[in-house]
């Protein structure tokens, strides 16, 4: 149940994601999200069969120590935009910002979560769901905040960099794939989950392994 369960969290926090970009793109300007059908929280139009389902049923039955999925891009054309200066940084930006909202909702109803009511065992199942909830969405945040191509973070760093940077930016964006895979497996524990760690009992007021 709890593996049911996991998948289904992830789902809808990269479908909500993934609306969030759509949401925000067509708020700007550019309605292809939603002539495209994608500003939907039915997630038959979002979901991607490797990233939504076999990966993450994958890292979730071999004990991985973190989760990793997504959706399908949300497209947009960034011509349409009003605000060409800083707008496809506005876009990328509101797909962790829309995990960041997840999990500052769930966090606090743990952080103001009578700790005495944690005795009861359905009570306390109750709360370490919420907190796996807070838990994933900071993680989707913190990695897609990361500056690597093709993560948010790499959008939104482009639209601050002066265009010298940018153009060695762009050169190094056919390698985005092999870097980004080099840094999950080698980076990921030092660099994410010290952050992950720090958010999670920012907001909840417990570090994750409280619930457990």
């Amino acid at each position: 149940m709890f593996i049911i369960f996991s998948i289904f969290v992830l789902i809808y926090s990269v479908i909500i994601h993934e609306y969030a970009h759509g949401w925000m793109a067509d708020r700007l300007g550019d309605p292809t999200a939603r002539h495209a059908g994608r500003l939907t929280l039915n997630p038959m139009p979002h979901i991607d069969p490797i990233g939504s389902i076999l990966i993450p049923g994958f890292l979730i039955m071999s004990g991985a120590n973190f989760l990793i999925g997504w959706a399908k891009p949300v497209p947009f054309n960034p011509y349409n935009l009003k605000d060409q200066k800083h707008g496809s940084a506005k876009v990328a930006i509101a797909g962790p910002a829309s995990n960041f909202l997840i999990a500052l909702t769930f966090g606090l109803i743990l952080r103001f979560f009578p700790a005495e009511m944690l005795s009861n065992y359905n009570v306390a199942v109750f709360a370490q769901l919420l907190s796996y909830v807070v838990w994933l969405n900071l993680l989707l945040m913190i990695f897609n905040l990361i500056p690597i191509p093709p993560l948010d973070g790499s959008k939104v760093l482009m639209t601050i960099l002066p265009s010298h940077y940018q153009e060695i930016f762009h050169r190094l964006e056919q390698w985005g794939m092999v870097i980004l895979i080099f840094f999950i497996f080698v980076l990921f524990p030092y660099v994410v989950l010290p952050i992950l760690s720090f958010l999670f009992k920012l907001i909840v007021g417990a570090p994750f392994y409280f619930f457990l």
